[in-house]
Parts: C-alpha cells; sequence; structure tokens
C-alpha cells in the first residue's frame, strides 16, 4: 500500500504542540539555571520567603514542606501544603525567592476565595475524567459505522474541551500568582529593583509553559475537530 494512505497532515498540528512545550520547558530551565546563581542580598532561602509572605498575609495553617526533584514547586489547596523543590527550598538565589513567592500567590489567592482558582478547583475532576475518555470514545465513533458513532464523537470532543478549558482558566491563576508575588517582594524590601528584575523573567519563563500547554490543548481539540469533520455526512 502506498505510504501516503498512512500520512496524516493534522499530526503536525501535535508536533507543533509538542515543540511549543519543549521550548518553553528549556527556557524556563535555562532562566532558572541562570538566576538560581544569583545570591539575594537579604540572604534569604526560598523556605524564609515563603514563611515571612505567608505570616504577612495572614496566612498559619498553610505548612512548608520540602519536595524532591527540580522545579515541582506547587501548592497543595486541599491539604493546605505548600511543597518547594530542591532548587528552591533551601535556595537563597533569586530565582528561588521568586518562585517561593510565586507559590504563596496561590495560597493567598486561596485564602481569599480567588474567583480563577477556584473555578479550576472546581473543575479538575471533569477535566481529567474528560481527558481520560475522550479519545476512547471517539475511537469508537470512528470505528464503527452506526447511528451512535456521531454522537459518540460528540462526546468525545465535548470531554475534551473540557480538558482545554482548563489549560485556559489555569492561565489568569498563573498570571495573578505571579504578579502577586513581584508586588510582595517588591513592598517588603525582599528583592531590591535590580533583584527585582531578574525575578520577572524567572516568573515569564516559567508562565511560557502555561501559555505553551493552552496552546498545545487547543492545537490537539483543533486536531480532533478536522480528523471527525465529515462523520456526520457518511
Amino acid at each position: 500500500m502506498p505510504f501516503y494512505y498512512y500520512y496524516d497532515p493534522t499530526y503536525s498540528l501535535v508536533l507543533i504542540g509538542l515543540l511549543l512545550c519543549l521550548a518553553a520547558s528549556a527556557r524556563v530551565r535555562s532562566t532558572y539555571a541562570k538566576y538560581g546563581r544569583v545570591r539575594s542580598r537579604s540572604g534569604l532561602t526560598g523556605r524564609e520567603a515563603a514563611e515571612q509572605i505567608l505570616r504577612s498575609a495572614g496566612i498559619y495553617d498553610v505548612r512548608i514542606e520540602h519536595v524532591s526533584g527540580n522545579l515541582t514547586d506547587h501548592f497543595d489547596p486541599g491539604n493546605r501544603v505548600l511543597r518547594l523543590s530542591d532548587a528552591t527550598y533551601q535556595s537563597a538565589s533569586v530565582a528561588a525567592v521568586g518562585v517561593a513567592a510565586h507559590e504563596c500567590g496561590h495560597a493567598i489567592q486561596h485564602s481569599r476565595g480567588y474567583a480563577p482558582l477556584k473555578f479550576r478547583s472546581a473543575i479538575v475532576p471533569v477535566a481529567n475524567f474528560g481527558s481520560a475518555i475522550a479519545w476512547p470514545l471517539i475511537l469508537l465513533g470512528l470505528l464503527f459505522n452506526s447511528r451512535s458513532s456521531y454522537l459518540l464523537i460528540q462526546i468525545g470532543i465535548l470531554a475534551f474541551s473540557f480538558a482545554v478549558l482548563f489549560q485556559l482558566v489555569t492561565l489568569p491563576v498563573e498570571f495573578n500568582a505571579s504578579r502577586r508575588a513581584v508586588q510582595i517582594l517588591g513592598e517588603s524590601g525582599m528583592l531590591l529593583p535590580d533583584e527585582l528584575s531578574m525575578t520577572k523573567k524567572v516568573l515569564r519563563a516559567a508562565a511560557l509553559t502555561y501559555v505553551a500547554g493552552a496552546a498545545s490543548a487547543i492545537l490537539q481539540l483543533l486536531r480532533i475537530i478536522l480528523l471527525t469533520g465529515g462523520r456526520r455526512r457518511e
């Protein structure tokens, strides 16, 4: 059978999304590595900065824990835990302080009832379930030529749309956490203006990973729509 029967031009959308994610990941790692070597004049470690920020925000019920890995920092609202990675927890670099402040921004969002964060948390189960069942439903719809095929495909597209929605809602949540971090670090004097500019570069690079993730999800959804667009007419 000729090779062109196996060619799927829509797969280029997946490759574009993958390249975007890889480029964003490389950017954030190189940026963090660069400014991870710049020690803050305050000498505060990521853990110490996080402690000060949480206390100044009146948050006393969030634990700070050390988690293994690199750039695995995250805030767990369910367990009220702020976890800082190897590169952040004990480091006194401007990069580490910035990342710790960003995660504190999420803790402050949770404490203040920030609407986009609440919405994102609410759709997590639906997004995870939708991401898991989307392709099986779509494949079933494509394999079986029956009256229910189109319905299965449409349900699969809808299910995957929730995963895309989660990625989109994540953007304002992450951007807002970074804005809070920069404002707090500047007003508190934890970082001086020249140090703050370095931290902004780290946080902007980190934000690009979420933009790339959202773009990749949208491209995958577009591919699904293109692949299944003719099924209704068949």
